[in-house]
């Protein structure tokens, strides 16, 4: 789910990327191959258009074609979870994160947490997410989302897998509730949003930077100095798809082969090769998710 443009949840409810009616324009083009494989570290295959095992592997193919050749599919609700899980099964490249999407935690039952603790489970399950807090929206009060939030945190040490941060206009309250509860051993701020000053907080605790299209956006300097300054063993990178596609096709429906786009920005950015980068967070999705060793890489 997006932290710095419109969208709401990964079922595809609300506007896509600012603008209605973009998942109706041509997407981008497919890029050249990245010299090393990536893993996407954050997806929404569902919202992509993916309903069953085909549709998932044509996608998977599309973004395998140019070095994508893992992804992480999010959930945003307990149908999302359910669907996640499930097609991790289908497909050797997919894996799954599930949680309530803090703007779906107005009404956070008790069915809804023995779901998630059952899927959260599963061995193809490899994080809790997306959760944390979304004061841009108004569709959940702040207490709901709060008391949501240190329940996924709960969950995530249950059962020792990241915990996948949304934060969108909330940085000081996701700190402190982290700080509160005690955060689990592995924490991912997923499409970080903050500045040079609060990458730099998080680095210190240890918390893993994932970075999406906005940091090649051009109005986006804040972030970009704040992705040049994680150290390399704390960095992802993401599509957040179908939502933030890269610069320059912003606007346009996103797919995990999109992040390729991204990796370029970043080595550049960061003044690396673009294989170094791709190596470096290979390396970090494989230890940071439990993805094992990839054989092409």
């Amino acid at each position: 789910m997006p932290n710095n443009d419109s969208g709401t949840g990964g079922d595809g409810a609300g506007e896509k990327n600012g603008k209605k009616g973009d998942s109706r324009r041509e997407p981008p083009p497919v890029p050249e191959p990245l010299p090393a494989p990536v893993v996407d570290a954050h997806t929404h295959l569902d919202a992509c258009g993916a309903k069953d095992p085909e549709s998932v592997r044509d996608m998977v193919d599309r973004a395998e074609r140019v070095g994508v050749r893992r992804v992480v599919t999010v959930a945003d609700d307990i149908s999302s979870a359910r669907w996640v899980a499930q097609a991790a099964t289908w497909d050797d490249r997919v894996f799954a994160a599930v949680a309530v999407h803090p703007t779906r935690t107005a009404k956070f039952t008790d069915s809804a947490r023995h779901a998630l603790k059952e899927l959260a489970r599963q061995p193809r399950v490899v994080a809790i997410g997306e959760t944390g807090l979304d004061y841009y929206w108004d569709y959940s009060p702040p207490e709901a989302q709060q008391a949501a939030f240190r329940w996924h945190i709960g969950l995530a040490k249950q059962v020792g897998k990241p915990l996948m941060i949304h934060d969108r206009d909330a940085h000081e309250d996701v700190l402190s509730i982290l700080d509160d509860e005690g955060a689990p051993e592995t924490v991912i701020f997923h499409c970080f949003s903050g500045d040079a000053e609060l990458a730099g907080r998080c680095v210190e605790k240890g918390y893993v930077l994932s970075f999406a299209g906005p940091v090649t956006f051009r109005n986006s300097l804040p972030l970009q100095e704040a992705a040049r300054i994680v150290p390399a063993q704390q960095l992802l990178v993401e599509t957040d798809a179908p939502f933030l596609t890269p610069h320059p096709y912003r606007g346009r429906p996103n797919e995990p082969y999109c992040v390729a786009y991204t990796v370029r920005y970043l080595a550049e950015l960061r003044g690396v090769s673009v294989g170094e980068l791709a190596r470096t967070v290979e390396r970090n999705s494989e230890r940071i998710f439990g993805l094992g060793h990839s054989e092409q890489s």
